[in-house]
């Protein structure tokens, strides 16, 4: 149990960490409206999928399998919402700035939680049972840490 409590206390520090570097090498990048390729995403659009998929997929999962009773979640499709809701007149650093505000108020919500809290489980209407609440927060990471990478990559 001792390995398993210093996992999910490492799991946090890295979550912020990881939220603070993506905010910080987004900012960092000259002109955040240059596509890396031909038709691909640039850095503002990215720190907007980033920003929109914390609040309304992993972090709306994190906070609803606490709260209710194995929950089901829907599908997200990334794209159509982009296509839909993208402003590229937000100002890039409001949108990091709320996204990095979302992650740290939800680590500290799942700082103090009792050991159990963190194997609530939930499902998803298309991969099934048995998510738990520490697998979204670790899935909420994944998706940090490779968006991170890929723009890192191509700066």
């Amino acid at each position: 149990m001792k390995e398993l409590l210093e996992y999910r206390k490492r799991l946090l520090k890295r979550f912020g960490q990881a939220a603070d570097e993506f905010r910080n090498t987004c900012l960092a990048v000259s002109d955040p409206f240059k596509s890396f390729q031909s038709g691909g995403w640039n850095v503002h659009q990215i720190a907007v999928h980033v920003r929109d998929v914390d609040n309304l997929v992993y972090g709306l999962r994190i906070h609803r399998t606490l709260e209710v009773d194995d929950p089901e979640f829907q599908n997200f499709d990334a794209d159509p919402w982009m296509d839909e809701h993208y402003d590229r007149d937000e100002p890039l650093e409001s949108i990091l700035d709320e996204f990095t505000t979302s992650v740290h108020q939800t680590i500290k919500r799942l700082r103090d939680l009792p050991p159990e809290a963190w194997s609530r489980e939930s499902r998803h209407i298309v991969y099934g049972s048995g998510f738990t609440m520490q697998s979204w927060v670790e899935r909420d990471l994944e998706h940090i840490q490779e968006h991170l990478e890929t723009i890192k990559k191509a700066h």
